[in-house]
């Protein structure tokens, strides 16, 4: 027996209705009138996927190293556990993205194992791609008390296949709703010696993104989870109550969940309108400064806080090495970016003059919590 859906009360399908609105906006942007500066937020989402759903484990990178493995390229500097880390989520999340345009894709537990061993291939320790062979405990690191026991291995098996069946299933439960409960009894079932969590994010993603509303990385909350661990955690600890208890009430991970949605749709879209601004701004620098249009585009990454290489650039703007050189040099000269370290290492990273015009599209509005929403008068 795993973890069962929640009966959902009238707020629950109102917050609903709310994180379809905010998806349907972002729908807009992305998919129906696609802007030139699509690719660029895409990326970006990407990349602060990657790096939050890694933060919640520990495993802390700046932007540039999972913008460099998506693009995969190698690291600038040695091979380590971090960057095999970020290589590894990243290679899953693509994995993921291919899935969800697959009509003839199934949920499978060998689904779930290839899963894992991508994300935790870069530690054979971790036994990438197999079930835990014994018990482990999730255990807080700043007390060292066990916060969490899950089920004995050998329940592993017919749990995981009973989840395969909830996801194969036409169920009548919402898509948000079907990811979260995935999510849960992924994360609760425990079935990897590490990476569960990860594993478990990156099922939700894929869940959601199979009710083909959006892009997958524009259905993500894992940059959200990445921002607030500390709820995440605690909304997790309140349902499973230390130890595997599939009779528990899941509704309040359910509601986490829909406001994650809610809020990181809404960040999206405030993201999107802030494109639109900033784009206007740079185009306005290349009119002034008489550069090529195409020069837009390293502006454009550097304001989003991605640092341009020259082979990100003339890959992105298909021009040669020369080219894209004697480009960057320019909008340094300017005074546009400013560059740092030697031949292969530099990046080029934004100015004084593009940082001042990133602030001033800034659009300051808070992310509202749904059911605080429903709840107020209108």
């Amino acid at each position: 027996m795993i973890y069962g859906s929640p009966t959902l009360a009238e707020e629950d399908h109102a917050a609903l209705r709310l994180v379809a609105e905010q998806r349907e906006k972002l729908r807009g942007y992305t998919q129906h009138s696609p802007r030139r500066w699509t690719g660029s937020l895409r990326r970006a989402a990407f990349a602060r996927a990657i790096q939050g759903s890694n933060s919640i484990e520990g495993i802390e990178a700046d932007i540039d190293t999972a913008v460099a493995a998506i693009e995969q390229e190698p690291p600038l500097d040695e091979r380590t556990e971090t960057w095999m880390a970020i290589n590894g989520y990243q290679s899953a999340l693509t994995y993921i993205m291919q899935a969800a345009q697959d009509p003839y894709f199934e949920f499978s537990k060998q689904f779930l194992k290839s899963l894992h061993f991508m994300i935790a291939g870069y530690k054979m320790a971790n036994a990438p791609g197999q079930w835990r062979p014994g018990m482990v405990l999730v255990v807080d690191s700043r007390t060292g008390q066990t916060v969490y026991e899950p089920p004995p291995p050998e329940l592993i098996d017919p749990l995981v296949t009973e989840l395969v069946t909830y996801l194969k299933d036409s169920s009548n439960d919402p898509a948000l709703v079907r990811a979260a409960m995935a999510h849960l009894n992924l994360t609760m079932v425990h079935p990897f010696k590490d990476g569960n969590g990860r594993v478990a994010r990156a099922l939700q993603t894929l869940v959601i993104a199979r009710d083909g509303i959006l892009h997958p990385v524009f259905s993500s909350i894992e940059e959200w989870l990445g921002d607030n661990t500390a709820e995440y955690y605690a909304v997790l600890a309140a349902t499973g109550q230390g130890q595997w208890s599939p009779r528990n009430d899941a509704l309040a991970w359910v509601r986490f969940c829909i406001k994650a949605h809610y809020q990181q749709a809404t960040k999206l879209v405030r993201r999107n309108e802030e494109a639109e601004r900033l784009y206007e701004g740079i185009m306005t620098m290349v009119v002034s400064q008489k550069l090529p249009d195409r020069c837009w585009s390293p502006l454009f990454d550097a304001a989003l806080g991605i640092g341009v290489t020259n082979a990100r650039y003339r890959n992105a703007a298909e021009i040669t090495d020369y080219t894209a050189s004697r480009d960057l040099k320019r909008l340094s000269d300017a005074g546009l970016l400013a560059p740092k370290g030697e031949k292969r290492a530099r990046t080029y990273s934004a100015a004084p003059p593009l940082l001042a015009l990133r602030n001033a599209t800034r659009i300051k509005r808070p992310l509202e919590d749904p059911y605080v929403l429903i709840a107020e008068p209108r």
